[in-house]
């Protein structure tokens, strides 16, 4: 090779990929929230998975996932916004599903005094303020997010074990159980003071105890 080429070869230049909009961001979020409706209503014809799809908790995991995409944040006007996003992203779920379900000749009915549809308010509130926390720099604030979360799995594993095992089965329950578990342990484990981690762990168990006496109560 030309020895000249040689000292006038440069690496290739790296371009930066371009942030990704805002609106788009939202968009891809509500548009996910759609596919996920319609996913548990497949979902439901498959033995292995119908159990899941008739559980709440994974569809909040679903609301703070896609809050996190549209990348939501912490302040005086973008917190209500999420929590805001957390409700629309929950009802677009519901849709999603009641849509695809009379598609696919099962009648469905979808109406404001459904008790999944009312669940769905403070459900997707929660899911946006989860979101802005796990997001925050202080352990304190994503221990508090962790434990929010592990207490809707767990308060709804131990709900359906009482009430509704004997029809479809407890191992679909105990793992969101574990699941639950897991993450209340990460939250206090990665904890850097002590009142972290009873924030944490405070926040998992009587949020757990929360749920449960809400299903109960209402009769979910």
């Amino acid at each position: 090779m030309d020895t000249t080429m040689k000292a006038t070869a440069t690496a290739p230049e790296r371009v930066a990929c371009a942030a990704v909009p805002p609106a788009a961001r939202v968009s891809m979020a509500l548009t996910g929230s759609l596919l996920a409706g319609v996913l548990t209503s497949f979902g439901q014809a498959v033995p292995g998975l119908s159990t899941v799809s008739n559980s709440a908790g994974p569809w909040f995991v679903v609301a703070v996932l896609l809050c996190l995409l549209a990348g939501v944040r912490a302040g005086r006007v973008a917190l209500p916004l999420a929590m805001l996003l957390g409700v629309v992203l929950l009802e677009l779920m519901h849709v999603g599903y009641w849509a695809t379900t009379n598609l696919r000749g099962f009648p469905d009915f979808l109406s404001i005094t459904n008790f999944w549809v009312l669940m769905g308010i403070p459900a997707g509130v929660l899911a946006g303020v989860v979101a802005v926390a796990v997001r925050d720099r202080d352990t304190r604030w994503r221990g508090a997010a962790l434990g929010a979360t592990a207490a809707v799995l767990v308060g709804e594993g131990v709900r359906a074990l009482l009430q509704v095992a004997d029809t479809t089965g407890p191992v679909t329950w105990v793992v969101e159980i574990v699941v639950g578990v897991v993450l209340l342990a990460v939250a206090v484990l990665t904890a850097r003071d002590p009142l972290g981690r009873v924030v944490a762990l405070g926040v998992g168990v009587l949020g757990t105890v929360g749920v449960l006496g809400v299903y109960l109560a209402l009769g979910g």
